[in-house]
């Protein structure tokens, strides 16, 4: 058995800073850092998790490549398990060329054909459904295999076998509306997209009529994070806005959200309440952006610990 369960994307980050893409049109350009890591929702939540003291099982999908054989190791030496990974002959491993700017933003160059893209229902075991308490679907909109109904199929095997159900998003790619959702929303016990990915996909403004919008369409709870803010959580019993650790110096916003996740995670699996949850993630959040890279900013649960002791209280 595993504390926690993750299944979404990994992928190879190759890291360049700083750099806004105007340097793109010269034939060579000296960044002053250039680094290589793992990526993706998942495997960053994965990783994250098990810095953290968590024994993780991570679901994903990966080429049989040179890519794919460093993640492996990767996970290997973090103590994650990838047995039920699924690797693939012919399939390129993600690979995700990551410009960052002075601000710490980032903008992407992704592989369409790459392994990012490509997980489905049929690569997840049926078998490893009943390995863990508590679920994390990493990220909504991310593999096109992944559509509604095969989210809902899933979501409603993990809750069948009593398990808790979280669940991350990115932006909609086709114009989806919550309504489109709504089918799998119904089994997610905890969300959390940021502002905009949530403003997107309800058509609302406010932090307090999306989480309505999300909870009419019978989502249990909504964690909207809201960057250097914090996040709004709202549940049909709570509502509350968390603030952000006040005094992180952002250097790189890679893998912030999905280090929230985590840390959301890890008090979850604690026994934490919601809103103490959400401070523990702003906590990690906070760690994460202070760095370069998704996976080097939390190393530890002491140190999360620290910072946890340190924030805001909830307003």
């Amino acid at each position: 058995m595993y504390d926690i369960t993750v299944i979404g994307a990994a992928v190879l980050d190759v890291l360049a800073r700083p750099v806004s893409g105007s340097e793109l049109n010269v034939s060579s350009y000296p960044a002053e850092g250039i680094s290589m890591a793992a990526g993706g929702d998942a495997a960053n939540e994965a990783g994250t998790l098990a810095r953290l003291g968590k024994k993780v099982n991570l679901i994903t999908k990966l080429g049989r490549d040179m890519a794919g054989q460093i993640l492996l190791s990767h996970f290997q030496g973090l103590g994650v398990s990838t047995e039920d990974t699924v690797l693939e002959d012919g399939l390129d491993t993600g690979i995700n060329i990551v410009l960052i700017d002075r601000r710490g933003e980032r903008s992407f160059i992704t592989n369409k054909n790459g392994s990012l893209r490509k997980l489905g229902l049929e690569d997840i075991p049926e078998a490893a459904l009943a390995k863990s308490p508590i679920f994390s679907f990493a990220s909504i909109f991310v593999s096109p295999l992944f559509d509604v109904p095969a989210m809902t199929s899933l979501f409603r095997s993990i809750k069948e076998k009593g398990g808790l159900l979280c669940a991350d998003m990115t932006r909609c790619k086709n114009g989806e509306t919550l309504e489109d959702i709504r089918p799998a929303l119904a089994y997610i016990d905890y969300l959390f997209p940021n502002y905009e990915e949530a403003r997107a996909v309800s058509g609302r403004d406010t932090p307090e009529d999306i989480a309505d919008a999300f909870l009419d369409c019978g989502l249990s709870c909504l964690v909207l994070k809201l960057g250097s803010k914090g996040c709004f959580l709202k549940s049909r019993q709570t509502a509350a806005l968390v603030p952000a650790f006040p005094d992180a110096r952002c250097i790189d916003t890679t893998g912030a959200g999905d280090n929230f996740a985590a840390g959301f995670l890890y008090a979850l699996s604690e026994g934490m309440a919601p809103v103490e949850c959400a401070r523990f993630a702003c906590a990690a959040a906070s760690l994460a952006v202070e760095s370069v890279g998704a996976g080097t900013g939390v190393r530890s649960l002491e140190q999360v610990l620290d910072r946890y002791q340190n924030m805001p209280l909830a307003e």
